[in-house]
């Protein structure tokens, strides 16, 4: 093990994800490291625990957790059951250890196990890719009555290619607003993906009748699940606490309308957004972001060269983000913003 660590160490690679990638403990390598021959000094365990059960009676709970009555149960009602019957063989936890080595330990009744599948990672390497858009409430001057606000987003370029504000959430609207941007931003069939969550507005037969005509491919979030629809969710907080958002609510539509409009343009022409290097939407949406970034870069790098002490490691990281994930799998790629 130490070998091809030092190996790994050799051709570059950190010693805590060498260790990891090996499967020991960072702490036990040091330990190695640090002894007079770098033998493993463990000692392991000299003697069986006392409470361990005995090969008969792991047996008899597998005969029990497989006959026909207790087949379909689980170890938290088989033990209750056995105790009512006065037997007790071992605890519930000696049960699901017992059957979880067995490889027995998994859905053994009748029905279907519940599925809890992640939706299909979409991603974007460019602007007019991929699309996340939803509706929220805006406040009125009238109890319990509000204002929807209609929002799409390129997850690409963080950019806000379309909004409505109206009085109804109606799938109409959304259709609408769809048919907009289609024509706005000059797409093409097959070009965008449109990820929103499972309201009726986005699942309506009127709006997925006009992402068809437009061949734009629908994508939708788990049931209840709001992480899948992060970006748009994210968006709808930093709408939300603003510090020019109104602290009462909106006297009629125009004011909201206004209000959003004015926010759309400072959002997309100003707001210098985190996750995309702190550059404006609009300038990466239209590709002007590479040249801004690259201009930091030498100013970084100017100043290093003017005074090397001040920096003890390399110059920020000012490099384009290249590749925007939406529901990506936990394993991150390099150089990918995932939500």
């Amino acid at each position: 093990m130490l070998s091809l660590i030092a190996e790994a160490r050799a051709g570059g690679a950190r010693l805590a994800p060498a260790c990891e990638t090996i499967g020991i403990s960072l702490r036990c390598v040091q330990r190695w490291l640090g002894a007079p021959n770098g033998d493993d000094l463990r000692q392991g365990p000299k003697s069986q625990p006392s409470n361990k059960l005995s090969p008969e009676e792991t047996a008899e709970i597998l005969r029990i957790s497989t006959s026909p009555e207790y087949r379909d149960l689980s170890p938290s009602q088989i033990v209750p059951k056995l105790a009512d019957k006065g037997i007790y063989i071992g605890s519930e936890s000696s049960f699901c250890r017992i059957l979880r080595k067995a490889k027995l330990y998994n859905h053994r009744s009748n029905t279907r196990p519940p599925q809890n599948h992640r939706p299909t990672t979409l991603t974007a390497t460019g602007p007019n890719q991929v699309y996340s858009w939803d509706i929220t409430y805006l406040k009125s001057q009238i109890r319990g009555s509000f204002f929807y606000l209609y929002m799409f987003v390129d997850i690409w370029s963080r950019k806000i290619v379309g909004h409505r504000v109206e009085g109804q959430e109606l799938m109409e609207f959304s259709a609408e607003l769809a048919a907009a941007i289609y024509s706005s931003e000059g797409l093409q069939p097959g070009q965008v993906h449109l990820h929103s969550d499972n309201g009726n507005p986005m699942k309506g037969a009127t709006m997925l009748a006009t992402l068809q005509s437009l061949g734009i491919v629908p994508s939708f979030s788990r049931p209840s699940v709001s992480n899948d629809n992060a970006y748009s969710e994210a968006l709808f907080r930093t709408l939300k606490y603003r510090p020019s958002y109104p602290s009462r609510p909106f006297q009629d539509l125009n004011a909201a309308r206004e209000w959003v409009k004015d926010f759309v343009a400072w959002y997309n022409n100003e707001h210098q957004h985190s996750a995309i290097r702190f550059v404006t939407p609009a300038s990466r949406h239209e590709g002007k972001d590479t040249e801004i970034l690259l201009r930091r870069q030498q100013v970084y790098e100017s100043a290093r060269a003017a005074n090397p002490n001040r920096w003890s490691q390399g110059c920020r990281n000012w490099s384009p983000t290249h590749v925007v994930a939406l529901n990506a799998s936990r394993i991150k790629q390099p150089n990918q913003a995932a939500a």
